[in-house]
């Protein structure tokens, strides 16, 4: 179906595809995945023969219709139905020579065609797709232009899912989804019957519905059979033998240049030691595959610890305006919550965090928060908020008006971002580095509570896990809305359901709710497999007690890395200041003794700093691995 052969591709000098060679066969459903600014979309660019390779070769087998999603349905007076219907070009084609022809031989060779392709069920199968993307059918009935972007971006995947392409390119699909789309896509995906590529961080997707994982790494592609949970072992078990085969290479050469060394003087033993020259040339380097490090999350702690609740809702009406969206809530959160707010979009989840967050007042009843509450908020929106003409350092600075330039770039450096970026426009920053500054800016001052609405949308796999490990290690309160199912399942301890204009606490977790999700889709006509088989219910108050009780009992280890994380800052601070110091031309000349002993005092620095960072590897691996085998990550 899809091959890859020698691929070299530059862009502005840097190299995205290395000679790189895969091959992708018929029927396979595929996951692709790679750090964010790999070069992943420019492969489907490659493919779609958009632009052409600096060497080697992209190719599909010849006749093979390719489909994806390249922006979203047009803002027409077409309802959504009609618009997915014309995304499969040949049946619309079809039907139009149809209403024309005259000729009997070319209509009954029309008819057939239409019959091979079941055109008779076509509109039942495109409601169905729309269906399961989250539309009414009411809403299938309205024209494309009632809609905003972000839903005609669903129409456009309706479409092509519809028209089922011999070669199926997805990008991050589940970005525009809801949890319950996600669900329905990837169950679609698991039974999709021809060939898919799908770009994707979403672990639930890559584990449920391909049947290999297409990796980019280091400008090579690789490919593996199995979903990604699998690959992940395959790859760590991988680096395990390259690491020891390393090993075991360097120190037989060691003992072969020390045999040399030692005896290729002595005519006893010349013949000897020409043989172990030999054998050094042939002793091939084992090449390890470099893994970038990502840089952790940094959420302060909140100051001061409120007693509970710190957020209450009492006969709360909320809405814009003549709509009500919801009514009658009376609930609460207490500091140490954790709570994952799922339910379908449109049915009210931001209105609700919006309230909480005290940027929409109730149109009945209160919300009722504690008067020194701290709340940070974050929503997709808000990356269009941050300057982007202004740089991560000068956004800090802002925050830290009597800050020191040492403390502001120490600061900076402890968001994610170090020299090479802190004086970057963030116009010239990726999606993921705007939303770690903006995670940064929202959390600077050590909120009580953090409100996620959709928060990995820009993130690789490797940062959602990130921010899995730094929101077990936060201890305030955190809401959460996302389509990303690990992240959900990783973080809340309960779980709130938003329908029908009310919100509950659910007594079941997200494996629980899948199936029921899948199970109603069924019910409702929709080709989807039955639910899978779920785990027993947990209680959600002890769940969440439990998590509590984990996190409280590695508090002393966190306390730890936060101690060398300040000392290491401390010492940083120090280096700048002695080389502003040293900096000074005239030092050297007018006081020579002054300027030896800041020399002195740097090189102290320098090896005080590297000891402790160090300890703060060594601390923080620790305690990484403790909330790993807590349960916590």
């Amino acid at each position: 179906m899809l091959h890859i052969n020698d691929l070299t591709y530059r862009i502005e000098g840097r190299v995205l595809f290395d000679q790189a060679t895969a091959m992708v066969a018929d029927g396979w459903i595929v996951g692709f995945t790679g750090r964010n600014g790999t070069g992943k979309s420019t492969l489907f660019r490659l493919i779609r023969d958009e632009i052409s390779p600096d060497d080697g070769s992209v190719s599909i087998n010849q006749g093979r219709r390719i489909g994806g999603v390249a922006q979203e349905a047009p803002a027409t007076q077409d309802s959504l139905l009609d618009t997915v219907l014309l995304a499969d070009e040949e049946r619309a084609s079809l039907l139009a020579r149809a209403e024309i022809e005259t000729d009997p031989h070319e209509i009954a060779n029309i008819q057939t065609r239409l019959a091979d392709i079941e055109a008779h069920s076509a509109e039942a199968r495109a409601a169905t797709v729309l269906a399961g993307l989250g539309f009414s059918a009411a809403e299938q009935k309205k024209p494309c232009a009632e809609f905003s972007g972000g839903w005609r971006m669903r129409v456009a995947l309706a479409g092509v899912l519809f028209a089922k392409p011999d070669l199926l390119l997805l990008d991050e699909p589940t970005n525009y989804l809801d949890l319950e789309g996600a669900v329905w896509l990837e169950s679609y995906l698991k039974k999709y019957p021809y060939t898919a590529l799908v770009i994707s961080h979403d672990r639930e997707l890559l584990n449920r519905s391909v049947s290999h994982i297409l990796s980019l790494e280091n400008g090579k592609l690789d490919i593996h059979p199995g979903n990604y949970d699998n690959f992940v072992r395959k790859r760590v078990e991988q680096r395990r033998l390259a690491a020891a085969q390393a090993q075991k290479t360097e120190a037989a050469r060691k003992h072969m240049e020390a045999f040399v060394e030692r005896f290729r003087a002595k005519a006893s033993k010349a013949r000897q030691a020409q043989s172990r020259i030999k054998a050094l040339e042939k002793l091939e380097t084992v090449d390890i595959p470099i893994e970038e490090r990502t840089i952790p999350f940094q959420f302060p702690d909140p100051k001061p610890v409120m007693a509970p609740p710190i957020v209450r809702l009492e006969n709360a009406t909320l809405g814009y305006g003549d709509h009500v969206v919801l009514k009658n809530l009376n609930i609460r959160i207490d500091n140490d919550d954790r709570i994952g707010i799922l339910g379908p979009n449109g049915e009210g989840k931001s209105t609700l965090v919006k309230a909480i967050a005290g940027r929409l007042a109730p149109l009945d009843g209160h919300v009722r928060n504690h008067k020194k509450l701290k709340i940070a908020y974050f929503a997709q929106h808000q990356l269009d908020e941050v300057n982007p003409k202004d740089t991560p350092l000068n956004h800090v600075r802002a925050l830290m008006p009597d800050g020191t330039e040492a403390q502001v770039r120490s600061r900076t450096a402890a968001l994610g971002f170090g020299h090479d970026k802190a004086e970057t426009k963030v116009e010239n920053l990726s999606g993921g580095e705007k939303a770690r500054l903006l995670f940064g800016l929202m959390a600077f001052d050590g909120p009580h509570m953090m409100i996620l609405d959709e928060p990995t949308n820009h993130l690789d796999i490797d940062s959602r896990d990130a921010l899995i490990e730094a929101l077990a290690r936060y201890q305030g309160a955190v809401l959460l809305i996302t389509h990303d199912a690990h992240l959900a399942e990783a973080t809340a301890d309960t779980l709130w359901e938003v329908h029908g204009g009310s919100v509950r606490e659910l007594d079941e977790d997200i494996d629980d709710y899948r199936a029921r999700i899948l199970a109603a889709a069924k019910s409702s006509g929709d080709r989807t497999p039955p639910p899978e088989e779920t785990k027993p219910a947990v209680n959600p108050a002890e769940a969440r007690r439990l998590a509590a009780e984990r996190r409280k009992a590695l508090q002393p280890m966190r306390d730890e890395v936060r101690k060398a994380e300040k000392s290491l800052e401390e010492v940083t601070a120090e280096i700048e200041k002695l080389d502003t110091a040293l900096a000074d031309p005239t030092l050297f000349t007018t006081d020579a003794e002054r300027a030896a002993k800041l020399g002195q005092m740097r090189a102290r620095a320098i090896e005080r700093q590297s000891e402790l960072e160090e300890l703060w590897l060594e601390r923080s691996e620790a305690y990484e691995t403790a909330v790993s085998e807590a349960g916590l990550n």
